[in-house]
């Protein structure tokens, strides 16, 4: 770490702690060369894979654009805010776990659906019908009743 007042390459760590919830560390800093002390800050950098669209262009994963997915298909749900944050945030350690810069954005979307169904069942049905076009009552119906049709709903 370069000196901030003298720009020397040698420096010294006095002191090291955990800071923002355990996300962060914070080091206190000797420099060798002009004895001055300066406070650093660590974070990792994990890097969120690109999604690869349908039609094949690759775009940033935009965390906003999950948020604004997921407030719409709960819209006037009794779900909390609390419990959208806690999903979203598991959905990016998903993709992070993952390790791969690429990932298809049908699996982002499988794992949207996952975890609307397991939050909030209309929500997930709404979701599920925008995103994998529905055309007709039929389509509702059918997913309706996989929906009742699985073990841990009945």
């Amino acid at each position: 770490m370069h000196c901030p007042f003298c720009a020397a390459q040698d420096t010294k760590v006095i002191d090291s702690r955990l800071v923002a919830e355990g996300d962060q560390v914070r080091r206190r800093r000797e420099c060798l060369s002009c004895a001055e002390r300066f406070t650093t800050y660590e974070v990792a950098e994990l890097v969120m894979p690109k999604i690869i669209k349908q039609n094949g262009n690759r775009e940033p994963f935009d965390e906003e654009k999950l948020r604004s997915g997921f407030l719409r298909a709960l819209e006037k749900r009794p779900v909390s805010v609390e419990n959208i944050e806690a999903v979203i945030n598991h959905i990016k350690h998903t993709l992070r776990a993952t390790g791969e810069r690429e990932i298809q954005s049908l699996v982002l979307g499988e794992l949207v659906m996952e975890n609307l169904k397991q939050l909030d069942q209309v929500a997930y049905v709404r979701f599920a019908s925008v995103y994998r076009s529905f055309q007709d009552i039929a389509e509702f119906r059918d997913e309706i009743e996989r929906l009742e049709a699985e073990p841990n709903n009945q």
